[in-house]
């Protein structure tokens, strides 16, 4: 699945997408994770220490594939 330019769009973060979507922030990092488009920013050597940003459209498709069950 070829993955968009998502430079200009809105990101999120896990804390704002568990707000929106109503789950805890360890599972929307779950789901997030290994999506592709999915942003990962290690702060240091340990996975503990990793920022996810979310551009919209990645946020959008993980939405509707919880809506669809998967």
């Amino acid at each position: 699945m070829p993955v968009e330019n998502s430079t200009f769009e809105k990101h999120y973060r896990v804390s704002e997408l568990a707000r929106l979507w109503g789950l805890g922030r360890e599972t929307v990092r779950l789901l997030i994770k290994d999506d592709p488009g999915v942003i990962k920013i290690r702060m240091g050597r340990k996975k503990a220490h990793t920022l996810y940003s979310v551009p919209e459209s990645a946020a959008s498709r993980i939405h509707t594939r919880l809506l669809n069950g998967f």
